[in-house]
């Protein structure tokens, strides 16, 4: 890929290091929520301040699994249903495209072949589960806190930065 379609080639940003690495900076404010940590630090782009020196950090990372309903062989097999049967007509209307003279034969054939194959697949990945996961979840990574870390040679101002905005906005949160 060229550097004209990067998001580089349109900032004067360093990029960020390819390999994980641990951040680096001082602590310059710290926050309970990331959108405390993130509109803090809008605050400092607000304000001019060389934001491309800041790191937002999640400290005491936890993965929180929030289950959303209760899995039944019903919701499986409709929902495979549903996403094959989206499938078969997306395949069926290809081929009527490309078949001259076809009509509606190939989407209902694609239509019905994807109902028949999504629930088969539907099927047989539940039935791989043998009951041992008859819910479904989303997980999020969070974090206890968000510290903001800002290198050493703009801490000071960021820091006098981040007080102010504590001082006039302690509505804001």
């Amino acid at each position: 890929m060229t550097q004209a379609f990067t998001q580089a080639a349109f900032t004067r940003a360093p990029q960020a290091p390819k390999l994980p690495t641990m951040p680096t900076g001082w602590p310059i404010g710290s926050y309970d929520t990331y959108e405390q940590a993130q509109h803090a630090v809008d605050h400092l782009a607000d304000k001019e301040f060389p934001v491309q020196d800041v790191t937002i950090v999640g400290v005491d990372p936890l993965v929180v699994e929030r289950v959303s309903a209760r899995l039944t062989w019903g919701k499986v097999l409709t929902s495979g249903a549903m996403s094959g049967a989206w499938f078969g007509l997306f395949v069926g209307l290809l081929l009527s495209l490309f078949t001259p003279g076809a009509g509606l034969a190939p989407i209902l054939i694609g239509l019905l072949s994807g109902v028949a194959f999504g629930m088969a697949f539907a099927a047989a990945g539940y039935a791989a589960t043998r009951g041992r996961r008859d819910f479904v979840s989303q997980s999020q990574l969070v974090a206890r806190r968000y510290d903001v870390l800002c290198q050493p040679r703009n801490a000071e101002s960021g820091r006098d930065l981040l007080a102010q905005l504590a001082m006039s906005s302690k509505s804001w949160f």
